[in-house]
C-alpha cells in the first residue's frame, strides 16, 4: 500500500496537538530536560530551509529525551520587534501590530507542517505588552543599578534607515539591516555598561560547555588585554594625556603622539593652535568616515600635526610632536595613543609619511626598511638594556613608571558599552522621563508596562528622531518624582532587548507579578542545550550571559550562566554550493518540499545531508533519496512476522544501530545516525523479513528523524495509541553490538588472495590454519617455502613465502 504521507502527517500533528503531548510539566518528579532554540523573527517571507536545520537539531533531542523519560521544555517564541516590519508597514500602510500577527500565525502553521514537538502553549512574542512589560522592568533595574546611562558621543548612523546603530550592528561599516553605508553622527544615546561585566563574562565561559569556537569568539570580541597607563605631560600647557599600551616596553621608541580629531583638548587650548582652521577641516572630513573606515590598517595614513602643543615623553624627557589622525577614536582608549614607529607598522607608515623620528628600541630588524614587530634584546631602552624577555621587560618598566608616579599597570576591554537605542517606532518605549528639575527619572514599577501609542505614521524624522517624538499626548507627561512638566523619552530599546531574556520567560509566560517564578525558574534552570547559528554568538550570546548575570546579582535568577551547552548548525547552501539568496535563483522553499514529498522527508533530509555543523548545499537526489527510504520503513508492514525478541540474525545489527544511533545524537552526529538506520534496513530487506520485537525498536529509534511515519505504523501495528505517549527508548547490550564472526583478509606476498569469516574470537594460531587451509590460499602456496607469517588481529593475515 502507498504511503498518503499528507493525510497521515495531518492526522498526528492534529493528534499531538490534541493530546498536548509536547506540554512541560512545571511539577513533574521526572529529571528535566529545557533544550531551546534560536526563537525566529517572524519576516512576511515565512520559514526558510535554515529554519529547518536550525530547529531539527534540538528537535531529534528533545523527542529521544522524552522517549527516554525525561520532562522536556522544548519552547518556541517570535523576536518580532525591529526594523523589516516597521519597513514594511511604512511601506504598505499596514500597522506593525496587524503585520507582526499575520506572520506569527503563519509561521506557525509552517512549523506546526513540519511536525516540530515544540510546546506552544508557552509561546512568546516579544511585541505582547505582558512580554514586555518585563524587558522594560530589567532595564529599569540596570537603570536604578547605574549599568543603564546616557552620553552624548559619536554614533553609527544609518541614514537610510534613520537609525542609530551599535558596532556589532554595523560591522564592516555597513548597516546589518539595510547594507548601506553607516556615517558618524554625534547624538546623546542610551548605553548599556557591558564593561562592568567583562571579566564575569570571560570567566564564566570556565563553567560552560561550548563548542571551542564560540568560546574563542567571545574571548576576542570582548578583548581583554593587560598592559599600562602612561601619563605623557604637555610642555606649553598644564595638562596630561593618559594613554594606554599594551607595549609599555617600548616607551622609549616613543617618537610621536596622535589624538583623535574629536579630543576636547584640542577645543579647550584651541585659542594655543595656530592651525586650527586646518584642524577643524580635517576633523570635518573625519566626521564623513564610518568608523570601520577610520581603523582600518589598509588605507593611506592622513593626519594633521598639532602646531602649539607638543608632549614629553616621560621616560627620556624627550619633547615630541603630537598629531591628530582618523584612526584614533575616543571611544576607544582614552582617545590618545603613544607612536612607536621602529615596532608598529601604521606608527612606520605615518611616520615615513610625516617625517618623524623612527627609533630603534628592539633587535631583530632593519627599521631602515620595515618596522620590526617581532621579539628580541631591549636597546636604546636605558634600565631595559640587555634583557630579551617581553614579559620581564614589560613588568619591569610598569614597575618603574608606579615608582615615578608617571603610571600604572591596567587593563583595557575591545568591547565597548552597548548603544541601547533606535530612533524608530517599532521598539520597545525606554521607561523613563525628563525632567528639567528632577533629571532622568524612571517610570514607576506600578506604571509598566509603558505601552507604545497607537499611530498611523510610522516614518523617523529627518534628523533621525523617533516617530514618537511627534505625539505630544506621549511625550508631555508629569515627572513621578516632583510632579511637574516632563517629557517622556522617545527613543526605543533595540531589538536585541527582547531577545536578551525569552529563554526566562517560557519557563513562566503568563506571569503577571514577576518575569517568572523562583520556583520554576530553580527547576528549568540553567538552559541544558541551546542551539543556534554562528553569525549570533558575538552579539546575542555575549549580550543575554550579561542580562542573565545582572540578574543573577540582584537575585532574580537562581544561576550566574543561563546555557550550560551551545551549539551551532551549519549552513544550508543552494544546489550551486553557493548561500541561498533571492538575486542566485538557488533558494530551496521548504514548504514546496512538505507539498510534494512530506514532512518527514525534509527532516531526514537536513540532517543527512552533512555534518551537521558545517555548511552543507542541497541535493534533490539526496532528497530523493531520503523519499525511497521512508517508503522502504512504510513497507515494513508487508514482511511483518510474530516475534518478541530480536532474530539472531538481526540481533547483533539492533544492537550496534541502536547504539550507534543514541550516541551520535548527543554528538551531532545526525548524519551518520541515519545512515546506521539506512544500513539497518537493508540488513532486514536483506533478511526478507522482520518480527513485532524489531519493528518496535526501529520505530522508536526512527522516531525523532521521522515522527509522523513511525506514528502512523506505532499504531497499525498496535503498539500502542500514540508512539510520543507510549514508547520508551530501547536500550542495547554492549556485549551484543560485537560480531560473532568478522571478515579477515589474506594475503599472500602483500597481495590478496582471499577473504575469511571467522570466529571474532578466534586464536591467532586457529586464524593462520584456517587462513592455509583455504582452497585458493592453499593452491597459491603449493610448492613454496613459508618465510613468515604474520597476523593483524582482527583485519589480516599476510605469508610471505617463496
Amino acid at each position: 500500500m502507498k504511503y498518503d504521507f499528507a493525510s497521515v502527517e495531518k492526522k498526528w500533528q492534529d493528534k499531538w496537538d490534541k493530546a498536548g503531548v509536547f506540554a512541560a510539566k512545571d511539577d513533574s518528579s521526572k529529571p528535566k530536560f529545557y533544550g531551546l532554540v534560536e526563537f525566529p523573527y517572524p519576516s512576511g517571507a515565512g520559514m526558510h530551509v535554515g529554519h529547518i536545520k536550525a530547529y531539527s537539531g534540538l528537535e531529534v533531542v528533545s523527542r529521544k529525551r522524552r522517549l527516554q523519560g525525561y520532562n522536556v521544555l522544548f519552547p518556541i517564541g517570535f523576536d518580532a520587534y525591529g526594523l523589516p516590519t516597521e519597513n514594511y508597514a511604512i511601506k504598505t500602510g499596514i500597522h506593525p501590530r496587524k503585520v507582526t500577527d499575520i506572520n506569527i500565525e503563519k509561521f506557525t502553521s509552517q512549523l506546526k507542517r513540519v511536525g516540530f514537538s515544540f510546546d506552544y502553549s508557552r509561546t512568546i512574542d516579544t511585541t505582547d505588552d505582558k512580554y514586555y512589560k518585563w524587558t522594560q522592568w530589567i532595564f529599569l533595574k540596570m537603570f536604578e543599578n547605574g549599568l543603564a546611562f546616557r552620553d552624548k558621543t559619536l554614533v553609527n548612523y544609518c541614514p537610510s534607515c534613520k537609525v542609530v546603530l551599535s558596532n556589532e550592528d554595523s560591522q564592516g561599516g555597513k548597516c546589518d539591516i539595510c547594507h548601506s553605508d553607516v556615517v558618524q553622527k554625534s547624538k546623546d544615546v542610551w548605553y548599556l555598561r557591558i564593561t562592568e561585566y567583562a571579566d564575569k563574562l570571560l570567566s564564566g565561559l570556565d563553567e560552560v560547555d561550548y563548542l571551542p569556537n564560540i568560546k574563542l569568539q567571545q574571548v576576542n570580541w570582548i578583548g581583554k588585554s593587560r598592559g599600562a597607563f602612561v601619563n605623557f605631560n604637555l610642555n606649553e600647557i598644564s595638562e596630561e594625556l593618559k594613554i594606554y599600551t599594551t607595549r609599555p616596553d617600548t616607551l622609549f621608541g616613543v617618537t610621536f603622539m596622535v589624538m583623535a580629531p574629536e579630543h576636547p583638548i584640542i577645543d579647550k587650548y584651541a585659542d594655543k593652535i595656530s592651525n586650527m582652521d586646518e584642524i577643524l577641516n580635517y576633523r570635518s572630513e573625519c566626521a564623513k568616515k564610518t568608523e570601520f573606515e577610520r581603523t582600518q590598517l589598509v588605507k593611506d595614513k592622513t593626519g594633521v600635526k598639532i602646531e602649539g602643543i607638543t608632549a614629553k615623553n616621560p621616560v627620556n624627557g624627550k619633547d615630541i610632536p603630537i598629531y591628530i589622525s582618523d584612526y584614533v577614536m575616543m571611544g576607544y582608549g582614552t582617545g590618545a595613543i603613544m607612536a612607536v614607529p621602529a615596532h608598529d607598522e601604521r606608527d612606520y607608515d605615518f611616520a615615513k609619511k610625516f617625517g618623524i623620528d623612527i627609533i630603534e628600541v628592539i633587535k631583530g630588524g632593519d627599521i631602515s626598511q620595515a618596522a620590526y614587530t617581532g621579539d628580541g634584546e631591549m636597546v636604546n631602552s636605558d634600565f631595559l638594556n640587555g634583557m630579551d624577555n617581553k614579559k620581564d621587560s614589560i613588568a619591569k618598566m610598569i614597575e618603574v613608571l608606579q615608582q615615578k608616579g608617571i603610571g600604572e599597570g591596567g587593563v583595557q576591554y575591545k568591547m565597548k558599552d552597548w548603544a541601547f537605542n533606535r530612533q524608530r517606532y517599532w521598539g520597545e518605549p525606554i521607561p523613563i522621563v525628563h525632567c528639567d528639575k528632577c533629571g532622568m527619572v524612571a517610570v514607576p514599577y506600578d506604571e509598566l508596562p509603558l505601552r507604545l501609542p497607537e499611530v498611523e505614521n510610522f516614518e523617523p524624522g529627518t534628523d533621525g528622531e523617533s516617530p514618537l517624538a511627534k505625539i505630544d499626548s506621549y511625550v508631555n507627561c508629569k515627572c513621578p518624582k516632583c510632579g511637574a512638566d516632563a517629557k517622556r523619552e522617545t527613543d526605543t530599546m533595540p531589538q536585541w532587548a527582547g531577545s536578551s531574556w525569552y529563554f526566562l520567560r517560557y519557563i513562566d509566560p503568563n506571569n503577571d507579578k514577576a518575569l517568572a517564578d523562583m520556583d520554576k525558574l530553580n527547576y528549568w534552570l540553567p538552559v541544558d542545550w541551546y542551539n543556534g547559528g554562528m553569525e549570533h554568538v558575538t552579539r546575542h550570546l555575549i549580550y543575554s550571559r550579561f542580562w542573565h548575570k545582572f540578574l543573577y546579582d540582584i537575585g532574580a535568577v537562581p544561576c550566574s550562566e543561563p546555557y550550560a551547552k551551545r551549539t551551532a548548525q551549519g549552513l544550508i547552501l543552494g544546489p550551486d554550493g553557493v548561500k541561498m539568496s533571492k538575486s542566485r535563483g538557488n533558494v530551496i522553499d521548504p514548504n514546496e518540499v512538505v507539498d510534494s514529498l512530506g514532512a518527514d522527508v525534509l527532516r531526514t533530509y537536513v540532517l543527512f545531508m552533512g555534518d551537521y555543523e558545517q555548511a552543507a548545499p542541497w541535493s534533490e537526489n539526496s532528497v530523493k533519496g531520503c523519499k525511497r527510504f521512508i517508503d522502504k520503513v512504510w513497507n515494513l508492514s508487508e514482511i511483518l512476522v510474530d516475534g518478541d525478541e530480536y532474530s539472531k540474525e538481526l540481533s547483533s545489527s539492533f544492537h550496534k544501530t541502536i547504539k550507534k544511533v543514541s550516541e551520535d545524537i548527543e554528538t551531532l552526529k545526525y548524519n551518520t545516525a541515519i545512515a546506521a538506520l539506512m544500513t539497518l534496513l537493508n540488513a532486514i530487506y536483506a533478511k526478507g523479513e522482520i518480527n513485532r520485537a524489531e519493528l518496535k525498536s526501529f520505530l522508536l529509534i526512527l522516531n525523532p528523524f521521522a515522527p509522523h511515519v513511525t506514528e502512523e505504523m506505532w499504531e497499525q501495528c498496535g503498539f500502542g495509541s500514540m508512539l510520543a505517549a507510549d514508547g520508551s527508548w530501547p536500550t542495547y547490550d554492549e556485549a551484543k553490538c560485537k560480531d560473532s564472526e568478522i571478515e579477515i583478509v589474506v594475503q599472500i606476498c602483500g597481495k590478496i588472495k582471499a577473504k575469511l569469516m571467522i570466529a571474532a574470537d578466534a586464536t591467532e594460531d586457529e586464524v593462520l590454519a584456517t587462513a592455509k587451509a583455504d582452497e585458493k590460499v592453499a593452491a597459491e602456496l603449493n610448492g613454496k617455502q613459508i618465510i613468515k607469517e604474520i597476523y593483524v588481529p582482527g583485519k589480516l593475515v599476510n605469508i610471505v613465502a617463496k
